[in-house]
């Protein structure tokens, strides 16, 4: 379901518990917001957090920034709720917490069905937990709706028992797996949070291993961090450039009816136009969504 060519470069968590917050989230930059009714939200505000949400998403006002809704899990008291009045707010997607198989997936969707979700509505997992990770492949093909894995990394840090060094060594196997697993079914994937809102190079460090690691972007828990990771995790002028100039040179040499196409000295493979192609597009999907943010 998800399309890799949509911006998801910043992706901010919004407690759903705190109406001020959901209103200042329509005038923030992010490619996308998580309306959390799970760990942003105390057990005795969950009620009334998952009606403000609902409410918020209803009012709209959030142009096109993609909006998923973090339910609470099957296995809590909230779980159930949470996901029948998500299913008819007009969100793009509903996020589950802990996702530790496809059958789990499947309980979600069947709730959705049950009130009334609209075939295009998303279905996003939290990868966050040692079962869920090793199950990964299983979870991205659990059903249609299925748009993209968001990790959990402090949860699967703790669960691990490893430490949350600088250059995630611990879990690289963890993130691999699942970004293997998103792109052999056309899912997206988004790195997860950085907890240090004082470490502003450890930020921008963390940003640029997950954009080399291959992931869209970035899960964000303040929004002063939203232009760094939109800056990171965006298309270079130069890469935007070359990608177009490679794109027309292979238009060119197959109306010549050229195999081989060379341009400044490099060797140009379908390869490499299938990657300019999806570059030039994000590229254009991020200057509409800017557009739109300024309109």
């Amino acid at each position: 379901m998800a399309t890799t060519a949509r911006p998801r470069r910043s992706v901010l968590y919004m407690p759903g518990s705190n109406p001020r917050a959901l209103d200042k989230a329509r005038t923030l930059a992010a490619d996308g917001l998580i309306l959390d009714l799970e760990d942003a939200v105390s057990p005795d505000a969950k009620d009334e957090a998952r009606r403000q949400v609902v409410e918020a998403v209803k009012t709209g006002g959030y142009g096109s920034r993609e909006l998923l809704i973090r339910v609470n899990g099957l296995g809590t008291p909230w779980g159930q709720a949470d996901i029948a009045a998500a299913a008819g707010s007009g969100a793009d997607g509903i996020l589950i917490p802990k996702v530790e198989s496809a059958d789990m997936v499947r309980q979600v969707e069947a709730i959705m069905v049950a009130n009334g979700a609209p075939a295009e509505m998303a279905i996003w997992c939290m990868m966050e937990t040692p079962r869920g990770i090793l199950r990964a492949e299983e979870i991205a093909t659990a059903t249609p709706r299925m748009a993209g894995f968001v990790m959990g990394t402090s949860d699967l840090a703790k669960d691990l028992h490893c430490a949350h060094t600088r250059d995630r060594l611990p879990m690289i196997t963890s993130l691999s797996l699942c970004l293997l697993a998103a792109r052999a079914n056309g899912l997206a994937a988004i790195d997860g949070v950085y907890l240090d809102l004082n470490d502003d190079e450890g930020f921008e460090f963390a940003c640029r291993q997950g954009l080399e690691l291959g992931f869209d972007g970035k899960t964000l828990i303040h929004p002063k961090t939203i232009d760094a990771a939109n800056r990171v995790f965006a298309p270079s002028e130069a890469e935007i450039a070359w990608s177009g100039k490679i794109i027309a040179a292979h238009a060119e040499a197959a109306a010549a009816g050229k195999g081989v196409v060379v341009v400044d000295g490099k060797l140009i493979e379908n390869l490499h136009v299938e990657s300019a192609r999806r570059i030039v597009a994000l590229a254009g999907r991020i200057a509409g969504l800017q557009a739109d943010l300024k309109g």
